[in-house]
C-alpha cells in the first residue's frame, strides 16, 4: 500500500485537463457542423471520437487518486473503518447526484408541477447545500440547518419529479446513474478493494484481468445466463468500466513505488510499456466487437486505457520530474474543484434556458470552426469562474 501523503501536480493536471475537456465537449451539443472526430461515435459505428475518451480517461483518473488519497487520510491518522465510512458517503454523494442529474434528461416539458429547469436548478444548488465544503469555524447548528434544507429540497423535488418513457409517466428511478452516479460506482468496487487488499498488486492485477475478462465474455454472449439477476446486481459495465479505474490503482501503485525507491523514470518506462500492450489488445479485440464507447466494447476500453496511460506518463515526466507546472495555473482550479466546475454548467444551462431564446447567439457563432472557438472559450470561463468561486473558499467536497 502506498505511503505518505505526497500530492503530485501530474494527477491533479491531469484531472483538470479531463475536466476542461469535458465541460468542452458537453458544449458542442449546442453548436451546428461540428467535425465528427469531436463528438460522440454513434452506437453502431466502429471507432470514437474525442469525446468518446473523455470520461474513460475520469475513470482512470479516480483510480489514480484513490492510493494518494487514503495514504494521506492514514497519514492524519484516520483508522481503516473511518476511511471505508468515507469510501461510502463520497459514493452514495455521486450516486444521489447522478441519479438527480439522468433523470432531468427524462423530465417533461409540459404538466409537471415544477418547470424541468426549474427543477434541475433547484436540484444543483440542493447538492451545494448539502455538500458544501463549509468552513470549519462556522457554527454547527447553521450548516446543519443549510445542509437539511438542501436535502429536504431533494426531498420535495423526488416527490415532485414528473418523467416520461415512451409515452408512459415515470417517476424519480435509477435509469443508467448518469455520469456521476458511474463514477461513484467505479469508486466504491475500486477503493473497497484496495482497501481491502491493502494496496497487494499482484491481487489488483488479478481484479484489474477479472474486470477485462468479464466485459469479453459479457459481448461473447457467455453470461446470458445471469441476465435475470443483471437489473438486481452487476458490475458497473460488464466490468468494462471498474477496469479503467482499476488501471489508474496499478499506475498510482506502480509509479509511487518508482519515486520511493529512486526509479521514476524507470516506473514510467514500465507504464509506458502498459500503454502500448493495452492500445495493441485494443486493436487486437477491435474485429470482433468494433471500437464503441455506447457498446463499452473491449476495445474502446483497452484503447482509451493506453491513451490515459500515455497521457499520465507525459504529464508525470514533464511536471513531476521536470518541474515544468507554470502552465497548469490557469487551469489548476478543475483539478483541485472538480465537482465544482462540473455542476457549474448545470446552473448556467438551466438559467439560460429560463430567461427564454432572446438569449441564444445567433447561429453563426454557433457554426463549425466559430462556435467550435465559442466551446473553447466557454471551458476555459467556467473554469476560471471554478477558480473564483475557490479563492472565496465556494466549492464542493465529498
Amino acid at each position: 500500500m502506498i505511503t505518505g501523503s505526497r500530492r503530485l501536480a501530474s494527477v491533479d493536471a491531469f484531472r483538470a485537463l479531463t475536466m476542461l475537456l469535458m465541460i468542452f465537449v458537453n458544449d458542442l451539443v449546442s453548436l451546428k457542423d461540428v467535425p465528427s472526430w469531436l463528438e460522440h461515435a454513434g452506437e453502431m459505428e466502429d471507432r470514437m471520437g474525442l469525446a468518446d475518451v473523455v470520461f474513460p480517461a475520469f475513470l482512470f483518473i479516480v483510480g489514480l487518486s484513490i492510493p494518494f488519497a487514503i495514504a494521506n487520510r492514514e497519514t492524519k491518522g484516520y483508522s481503516r473503518k473511518s476511511t471505508l465510512v468515507h469510501v461510502l458517503n463520497r459514493s452514495l454523494a455521486l450516486l444521489v447526484m447522478g441519479i438527480y442529474n439522468v433523470n432531468y434528461e427524462n423530465y417533461v416539458k409540459e404538466g409537471a408541477l415544477i418547470p424541468k429547469y426549474w427543477w434541475l436548478l433547484l436540484a444543483t444548488i440542493a447538492f451545494f447545500l448539502v455538500w458544501l465544503d463549509y468552513p470549519r469555524e462556522m457554527n454547527k447548528a447553521r450548516k446543519r440547518a443549510l445542509q437539511g434544507t438542501g436535502i429536504l429540497l431533494l426531498g420535495v423535488l423526488a416527490i415532485l419529479y414528473k418523467g416520461e418513457d415512451r409515452g408512459h409517466t415515470i417517476w424519480l428511478r435509477t435509469h443508467w446513474y448518469g455520469i456521476l452516479g458511474l463514477i461513484g460506482w467505479c469508486y466504491l468496487i475500486c477503493a473497497c478493494l484496495y482497501l481491502w487488499t491493502r494496496g497487494r498488486q499482484p491481487v489488483l492485477w488479478l481484479f484489474f484481468f477479472f474486470f477485462i475478462a468479464l466485459c469479453i465474455a459479457d459481448k461473447a454472449g457467455m453470461l446470458v445466463v445471469l441476465k435475470p439477476i443483471r437489473n438486481f446486481f452487476w458490475i458497473v459495465g460488464s466490468g468494462s468500466l471498474p477496469s479503467l479505474t482499476m488501471g489508474g490503482v496499478l499506475a498510482a501503485i506502480i509509479y509511487r513505488q518508482g519515486i520511493d525507491k529512486g526509479k521514476a523514470v524507470q516506473s514510467l518506462l514500465i507504464l509506458l510499456a502498459f500503454a502500448v500492450l493495452a492500445t495493441a489488445a485494443g486493436f487486437g479485440l477491435r474485429p470482433f466487437w468494433g471500437i464503441s464507447k455506447i457498446r463499452s466494447t473491449p476495445a474502446w476500453i483497452l484503447i482509451c486505457m493506453g491513451i490515459s496511460l500515455a497521457t499520465f506518463v507525459l504529464l508525470a515526466w514533464l511536471m513531476d520530474l521536470n518541474g515544468r507546472k507554470g502552465w497548469y495555473k490557469v487551469i489548476k482550479p478543475a483539478g483541485t474543484s472538480t465537482l465544482t466546475c462540473y455542476l457549474l454548467p448545470n446552473i448556467h444551462f438551466a438559467i439560460y434556458h429560463l430567461m427564454g431564446d432572446r438569449w441564444r447567439l445567433p447561429a453563426n457563432l454557433r457554426t463549425d470552426g466559430v462556435g467550435i472557438v465559442k466551446s473553447i472559450i466557454y471551458a476555459f470561463f467556467i473554469v476560471v469562474l471554478t477558480g473564483v468561486l475557490e479563492k472565496k473558499k465556494f466549492r464542493l467536497s465529498i
